[in-house]
């Protein structure tokens, strides 16, 4: 008995002794707390709902009854000002709407991307997702050195070559379209969209043929899961804590692993092609290869390596413009005399032939101003985030260095000291005569660490439009919604639906 008196008065001690660490360790986060409200609370921002979880709360809210958190970013900044202070436990975050400090910061390489953020997309509940590709990849050295081997796979010259499959990609999308319309059947045209970007982002950088407007396949439903999960990782610190999610969590995981080990056998297939001595296109896969430099003798780190890039344009390459294509149909769907001046142009540039050539994309002027527009309103990838590695001014605001400015080009692109009637669609807006908007309109984001992918994006988003214009009537299904679903990418919480009928042409 004095034995075990001995080991519960023991116990007692150890755990009081831990609760007190424990209590010390609570003390102290909350004096840093305390240290980081103090040093930064000059700068004009909205009353934190607590004291710890600063404003998580009011954006977690947003999240969880299915909202778009960058609407709350857009009310926070349209009442604070150019730069206005967000709180999230010990990370504080800027949303900056200044075109001059966005200028200065976005065009700059001194400012690494926000560790915060892109550290956390190196995973996704512990199994790797973007690792140290060209997007999360915060080393400007390192960086630079994919971003140069990158280069040539988006080059002018490259991209003329690419025509013939945006074209053949496309022509199957409207031969499933004459189906639904003989069937009189509607489509949800994100999902479509989606195929078919899916599927020349697999042709034309990776050499596989998927065909998913015909055949089944995980990987649509793979890259949803992981946007999905990314957004819960990046802005949830509790979410991998809650029991309830675990179901979902497994799923994320099992998507970025399909994701990873199909990157891995399709990587292997090229290298297999390059060391037999065939010919291998000069596209993204190849560049992939050469990124690690070494086609033999790989080691662990240059193959987990490589699938970062994979991961990183599979799911870049179709998300983002599968999103503005479907936003694009429904504007037009909303503003029939925009429609007309885009068939009306369409008409005249490409008339009844099938094969749209490079030549033509330049002269569809006023498509390219339907699809800026569509981006101001609905920017597909909303925002962008940077480091201030040192002491600044904002708009007469003195930052400590220390915090992390975020750019969200939605929220610029619907402020009306901006855009007059920003919430109107207005093409006109990008006019080539028209003055263009200073550093308020970045969908693409801004400077060295701006998309590479954007000229292939929007070269094969024309290609598209104009067959669907030229081809046929889409009439939005009546009752839908037009709101915005925040995936972390931007896109059409209903989908789009459509009717679809051929279009009939004057004699």
């Amino acid at each position: 008995m004095a034995v075990l008196h001995i080991i519960l008065s023991w116990a007692a001690h150890a755990l009081l002794f831990l609760l007190g660490l424990a209590f010390i360790g609570f003390l102290g986060f909350c004096l840093y707390i305390k240290h980081i409200h103090d040093k930064y609370d000059h700068i004009p921002g909205p009353p934190r709902d607590s004291f710890l979880l600063g404003h998580s709360p009011a954006f977690l809210a947003v999240m969880n009854n299915g909202g778009n958190v960058h609407d709350k970013f857009m009310e926070w900044s349209e009442t604070y000002g150019p730069v206005c202070r967000i709180n999230a436990i010990h990370y504080v975050l800027l949303l900056v709407t200044c075109p001059e400090a966005t200028k200065e910061i976005l065009m700059s390489p001194k400012h690494p991307k926000d560790s915060f953020v892109y550290k956390r997309l190196f995973n996704l509940f512990n199994q790797r997702f973007l690792g140290n590709g060209l997007i999360t990849a915060q080393d400007h050295e390192l960086w630079y050195k994919q971003r140069r081997i990158m280069d040539p796979a988006f080059s002018s010259l490259y991209l003329r070559g690419l025509m013939g499959t945006f074209n053949e990609r496309a022509e199957k999308l409207m031969i499933q379209l004459s189906e639904l319309a003989d069937n009189k059947t509607e489509a949800n045209m994100l999902k479509l969209f989606n195929c078919v970007t899916m599927d020349v982002i697999a042709k034309v950088a990776f050499g596989v043929e998927l065909d998913l407007l015909t055949n089944s396949s995980p990987f649509p439903k793979a890259v949803e899961t992981c946007l999905r999960g990314m957004v819960f990782y990046i802005r949830d610190l509790f979410f991998q804590y809650k029991p309830k999610n675990r179901p979902f969590i497994k799923e994320v995981r099992e998507a970025c692993h399909l994701l990873r080990t199909t990157g891995a056998q399709w990587i292997n297939d090229r290298k297999t092609a390059i060391k037999n001595g065939d010919d291998v296109p000069k596209d993204i896969l190849t560049q992939i290869i050469r990124s690690a430099g070494k086609e033999e003798s790989m080691t662990k780190d240059d193959e987990e390596f490589m699938l970062d890039n994979f991961v990183t344009f599979f799911i870049a390459g179709q998300e983002t413009t599968a999103n503005q294509l479907a936003f694009c149909i429904m504007e037009l769907g909303r503003h029939p005399d925009v429609l007309e001046k885009v068939k009306k142009e369409v008409d005249e540039v490409i008339g009844m032939k099938q094969e749209i050539h490079y030549d033509d994309l330049g002269k569809l002027v006023y498509l390219s101003q339907v699809l800026k527009e569509t981006l101001r309103l609905y920017p597909t990838a909303p925002g962008t985030s940077r480091e201030i590695l040192e002491d600044t001014v904002i708009d007469g605001v003195h930052i400590p260095a220390g915090v992390a400015a975020f750019f969200s080009s939605y929220t610029s692109g619907r402020m009306e000291r901006f855009f007059k009637d920003p919430l109107k669609f207005d093409p006109d807006r990008f006019h080539p005569d028209a003055p263009k908007p200073y550093y308020c309109y970045y969908p693409f984001a801004l400077g060295p660490r701006s998309c590479l992918g954007k000229n292939f994006a929007q070269m094969e988003a024309k290609v598209v439009m104009a067959k669907l214009i030229q081809r046929f009537d889409l009439t939005l299904k009546p009752g839908q919604t037009f709101d915005v679903l925040d995936f972390g990418t931007l896109r059409p919480k209903s989908g789009v639906v459509c009717l679809i009928n051929h279009r009939e042409f004057k004699k």
